[in-house]
């Protein structure tokens, strides 16, 4: 597939931007949980509301999205269920167990499991300035979620390590089987709309649907915040993403996302006074001198 060069110049900047919308889900997380919604139920509202919007704007504007080969489902299942699903429940179960510091470093291992998915698969090269890069990535994002003495792994359940080192696998594997249907010839917003649509069906058993539409009915508040949050927080950044993935090597991808805990953590200097410590500012500086050396 060609590709103009100034399209490709964009590739990072939509990276970056889906990074700093992830990065606020936190935000929305903390709130649905308030509202009684559990770990697997949030995963269902960001998943079907998505998939929701997805599919009726397609509909209305693009219909042809829709065709996909049978021998092709496996990737947007991959994406979808293995990715997506496994993903969220792992980092929403880690939240859960432990901080959302501890949380958010378990989590970003995700670009060494990329690039060495990468290499393996794509033959994609392992440079001394990827390396550099995830490296000052894995450490930054350390940084950021380090609050003096709040930072303890030594105290982190076992188990919490676990669910956390698998969230990181499940966002690589974005990375992986994206790459696969992009070289397959489908363009970003396809991917999406089918990873949402395979999403779903693998979520629909898991989630409570009565208590979802319960809370929804309840209050248009409740209502127009979960919306949002399917949009903001997950629609807009998938897109985003795949669209950025479509034309940079996966392992670069991944350490570029890796701006989100910095927006995770910006948003919770300006919404909650959680102000970074002077780890986290160099921690911050870090993640950006990680995305300077890729771009």
């Amino acid at each position: 597939m060609k590709i103009n060069a100034p399209v490709r110049r964009l590739a990072p900047v939509l990276i970056i931007v889906a990074g700093v919308l992830w990065g606020i889900t936190g935000i929305f997380v903390r709130y649905l949980n308030r509202i009684g919604l559990t770990t697997m139920n949030v995963v269902a509202v960001r998943v079907l509301c998505s998939a929701a919007f997805l599919s009726a704007g397609c509909v209305a504007f693009r219909r042809k999205l829709f065709r996909v080969a049978v021998r092709d489902v496996w990737c947007f299942a991959g994406t979808g269920i293995v990715s997506i699903i496994f993903f969220n429940f792992c980092y929403f179960k880690t939240i859960e167990l432990t901080s959302l510091a501890v949380a958010a470093v378990l989590l970003y291992t995700a670009p060494v499991f990329v690039m060495l998915l990468s290499l393996v698969l794509f033959r994609e090269p392992v440079t001394s300035r990827k390396i550099l890069a995830a490296a000052a990535a894995f450490i930054g994002c350390m940084l950021v979620s380090f609050t003096g003495s709040s930072w303890q792994m030594s105290s982190v359940p076992v188990t919490a390590i676990f669910t956390g080192l698998c969230s990181g696998v499940g966002y690589a594997l974005y990375s992986i089987f994206g790459r696969y249907a992009l070289l397959r010839g489908y363009s970003a917003p396809a991917v999406t709309l089918w990873t949402f649509i395979c999403a779903s069906v693998g979520v629909l058993p898991f989630a409570d649907i009565p208590l979802i539409y319960t809370v929804m009915s309840g209050s248009m508040t409740y209502a127009l915040f979960i919306l949002l949050f399917a949009v903001i927080c997950t629609l807009l950044p998938y897109l985003l993403y795949t669209a950025g993935l479509s034309q940079l090597e996966g392992s670069s991808a991944s350490v570029l996302a890796s701006i989100e805990p910095v927006a995770a953590a910006i948003s919770g200097m300006l919404l909650y006074t959680e102000i970074p410590s002077p780890a986290g500012c160099i921690g911050i500086v870090l993640v950006l001198c990680s995305v300077v050396l890729l771009r």
